[in-house]
């Protein structure tokens, strides 16, 4: 128990000693950056998609048998 509560306190002083925190500026400006990368990642992933959805639908009919 007594290496529970070193931790504990430990990590505490750490948290509120020598953690440097961001003002609300800068967490703001961090998030809109999170944000946009997240918007352009999502569009490449959903065109990569699309992209590769109607490659295989050609390439799928190209092997299609009338029957």
């Amino acid at each position: 128990m007594n290496k529970l509560s070193l931790y504990l306190r430990d990590s505490y002083k750490e948290l509120t000693e020598k953690v440097t925190w961001p003002n609300w500026e800068q967490l703001q400006q961090s998030t809109m950056v999170v944000l946009g990368a997240t918007l352009i990642i999502t569009a490449v992933v959903g065109i990569m998609d699309f992209a590769a959805n109607g490659s295989l639908k050609f390439i799928y009919s190209l092997f299609k048998t009338n029957a």
